[in-house]
């Protein structure tokens, strides 16, 4: 079928949310499942080709060509799904695997900032502090998975009794059963 064209009679749709502080994991898986689907992942899977010299093979040049294509809309993609406020110090890099790199790093001390906070968040937390008994569990229960995400386990065992200790005295009886 080599020379044959077909007409593409279906439009994709990229649905690929901005980067901000707060989406990293979540943007990067939907990225690269995107550049996949477009088949623009070849540059990510693949090393940088040597550079061509007048004695490469027509197939050396082909992969190259193919391998810098794949890079520059991989590239271009990516940077147009950051937002400016974050965009700063990935801007100058050219080459996608650095870009995920960098973009990953950046991140790395985002999330150490966010699992002191929820750490902070889940030993200052008492019933006083929330209306209701429920929704005071609750928000324990949703730290602890915050947290989890973070790789940071607190055990089953350990949130329940942590909960329970947070209570007020009017719930001894409760506690002790």
């Amino acid at each position: 079928m080599a020379g044959v064209s077909l007409p593409i009679t279906q439009s994709i749709t990229i649905d690929i949310p901005i980067l901000n502080d707060d989406n990293h994991k979540e943007w990067k898986d939907v990225v690269l499942l995107n550049l996949e689907i477009l088949g623009f992942d070849y540059a990510i899977r693949n090393e940088k080709p040597l550079e061509l010299t007048t004695e490469s093979t027509a197939e050396q040049k082909t992969l190259y060509e193919r391998w810098e294509t794949a890079n520059r809309l991989c590239v271009f993609l990516i940077k147009s799904k950051i937002a400016k406020e974050i965009r700063g110090p990935v801007d100058e890099i050219e080459e996608i695997k650095p870009l995920l790199e960098a973009i990953d790093e950046q991140f790395v001390d985002a999330n150490k900032s966010l699992t002191s906070t929820l750490i902070m968040n889940f030993i200052n937390m008492r019933l006083s502090t929330v209306k209701g008994t429920r929704k005071h569990i609750m928000q324990l229960r949703d730290i602890a998975a915050q947290l989890k995400k973070l790789k940071v386990i607190l055990p089953h065992a350990f949130v329940v009794h942590f909960a329970l200790n947070t209570l007020s005295q009017e719930y001894n009886a409760f506690k002790i059963s």
